[in-house]
């Protein structure tokens, strides 16, 4: 894939769409300097070229009845292509599951969920994971709090 050119302008138009995505196009092109029109174009083409990859709502998990978070490692054994996309796919088919991500290290995945409780968890980790005839070990870790930064930081691209 070829590097996009992305230049400060570009930054700035996906700062701001990251801190408030539901501005509108003229609050936009006012708060960049840049014409409407022009603004209105540049947003097309990040979208276009797969810059930005959509919008989404966030949620208070908690206020959903999901507040208990936790991170589950895990190890598979034997490690096939087949099983690797076999776990992440019934992982993913979870309502529990927020992210399963492939990682380097002891461990294979690392798999961030969200759950009505304790007990939720427990549940989960014996029906999704122990049950699993690939999983070799896996561990529990409980989320107390996260903090988190946006993937865009204020220093300029270069």
């Amino acid at each position: 894939m070829a590097k996009l050119s992305i230049d400060s302008t570009d930054m700035e138009l996906l700062r701001l769409l990251q801190k408030d995505a539901r501005q509108s196009n003229k609050d936009l092109a006012a708060q960049v300097g840049i014409a409407q029109s022009t603004c209105l174009e540049r947003i097309r083409r990040l979208r276009r070229d797969g810059v930005i990859t959509g919008f989404r709502a966030e949620v208070d998990l908690a206020a959903i009845g999901r507040p208990i978070r936790a991170m589950i490692s895990v190890r598979l054994q034997p490690k096939t292509t087949e099983s690797v996309r076999d776990f992440q796919q019934d992982l993913l088919a979870t309502p529990e599951t927020l992210a399963v991500s492939m990682v380097s290290g002891d461990d294979d995945f690392i798999i961030e969920i969200a759950a009505a409780d304790v007990d939720s968890v427990r549940d989960y980790f014996l029906s999704h994971i122990s049950a699993r005839r690939d999983v070799a070990d896996a561990s529990t870790s409980f989320i107390y709090e996260q903090a988190r930064v946006p993937p865009l930081l204020d220093s300029p691209v270069t």
